[in-house]
C-alpha cells in the first residue's frame, strides 16, 4: 500500500553548550518523546551537538588570534564527534526504539586526516538506527569559518523513504541556488532546513524553497538562553553583553504550496508536530514541477561535483 502520510517531529531545543555527553542525552530525551508521539521523521537543529556557539568569538581579529580563544577552540573541539563514533551509536539506540528517520545537527571532528579540522555536518538515521549517511555543510557563514571547514559534493545526499525522499542544506547553504538546485535534481520532497538564522527573511526564504522545490520544508532552529552555557564561559566581555536569550526559535513546517503548516514558533523549546498529506506534493506538481515539466534542459544545465576532494 502507497504510503499517504507521514507524521513529523520537529525539535527545537538548546544544546548544552561545550558539552557533548549533556548535548546527546538531551536529543535521547526529545527523540523519545518524539517517538511516543508517533513521528516518523524527527529533525534537530544545527550544531546541536555540541553547540553552535553564538557569541564566542574564539579570540580572533584581523591578524592575531589570543591564547583564551585558542583554549576556547580546544575545547570545542574535544566536545565534537567523530561519525561514526561512540555519540552516533548512541543515539542510533534511541532512533530504533523510536522507529523514526532521524536528522541531527552536530559538529563533526575529522578522522581521516589528523582531526584539527571541525565541520557542520547533518546526520541521518534510518528508523532501524543505523546511520544512513551525512552531509558537511559547504560553505561556512562569516566567522564560522574560523572553526570550520568546507564539506565538499560528495555529502549532499537524498535517501529514499516510504514518505518522499529527504534531504538536507544547512543554514545559509538554502540562500544558495545552486544548490538547492542540486537537490532538486535529486528528487527531494521532505527538505530539512537546519538553522541558526531566526531572523524574520529567513521564512520566505523557506516559504520560497517549499513552493520553488514543490517539498515539504522542516526549518529547525535552536532556542537557547544563556543558563544553556557553562557558567565560565558567560564570563567574558562578549558574552556578558549578550542577551538572556541567545536564540529565539522559529522553527516552522511549510507545504509545498509554501503555505504554512506549522507557523514559526519564538521564546521557548518545543517539539513542532505535524501529519504531512503527501499527496499535496503531486498538488504542487500539476502546475510547476523545477525539474520537469517546468524544466528547460535545453538551455539550463546543472553540472555537480560529487568526488570526495
Amino acid at each position: 500500500m502507497q504510503v499517504t502520510s507521514c507524521k513529523v517531529a520537529v525539535v527545537q531545543a538548546g544544546s548544552i553548550v561545550m558539552n557533548k555527553e549533556k548535548c546527546v542525552n538531551k536529543a535521547i530525551k526529545f527523540i523519545e518523546e518524539a517517538g511516543e508521539k508517533g513521528a516518523n521523521i524527527i529533525v534537530f537543529p544545527e550544531a546541536f551537538i555540541p553547540a553552535y556557539p553564538r557569541g564566542m568569538s574564539f579570540g580572533a581579529v584581523v591578524g592575531s588570534r589570543s591564547a583564551s580563544g585558542r583554549n576556547d577552540f580546544v575545547r570545542y573541539a574535544k566536545n565534537a564527534i567523530t561519525v561514526p563514533g561512540v555519540e552516533t551509536e548512541q543515539l542510533g539506540e534511541a532512533v530504533k526504539k523510536a522507529g523514526a528517520y532521524s536528522v541531527i545537527g552536530v559538529i563533526e571532528r575529522d578522522q581521516e586526516t589528523s582531526g584539527g579540522t571541525l565541520y557542520c555536518t547533518a546526520i541521518y538515521f534510518g528508523p532501524d538506527g543505523k546511520l544512513l549517511g551525512k552531509h558537511r555543510k559547504l560553505k561556512p557563514t562569516g566567522s564560522e569559518r574560523l572553526i570550520w571547514g568546507e564539506g565538499d559534493g560528495s555529502t549532499l545526499p537524498v535517501f529514499d523513504t516510504p514518505y518522499g525522499k529527504i534531504g538536507s542544506l544547512i543554514c545559509w547553504e538554502n540562500y544558495m541556488p545552486l544548490a538547492r538546485a542540486a537537490m532538486y535534481e535529486k528528487g527531494i520532497q521532505i527538505y530539512v532546513a537546519p538553522t541558526a538564522d531566526s531572523r524574520d527573511t529567513w521564512f520566505s526564504t523557506m516559504r520560497h524553497i517549499a513552493i520553488e522545490g514543490r517539498c515539504f520544508v522542516l526549518s529547525c532552529n535552536q532556542y537557547s538562553t544563556k543558563d544553556m552555557y557553562e557558567v565560565d564561559l558567560l564570563e567574558s566581555e562578549e558574552m556578558q553583553k549578550m542577551p538572556n536569550e541567545i536564540t529565539r526559535g522559529g522553527s516552522c513546517i511549510v507545504n509545498p504550496l509554501g503555505q504554512f503548516i506549522v507557523e514559526p514558533v519564538f521564546g521557548k523549546e518545543e517539539i513542532l508536530y505535524a501529519t504531512l498529506d503527501l499527496d499535496d506534493i503531486t498538488r504542487g506538481h500539476f502546475d510547476f514541477d523545477v525539474v520537469g515539466h517546468y524544466n528547460r534542459k535545453d538551455v539550463f544545465q546543472l553540472i555537480v561535483n560529487e568526488e570526495k576532494q
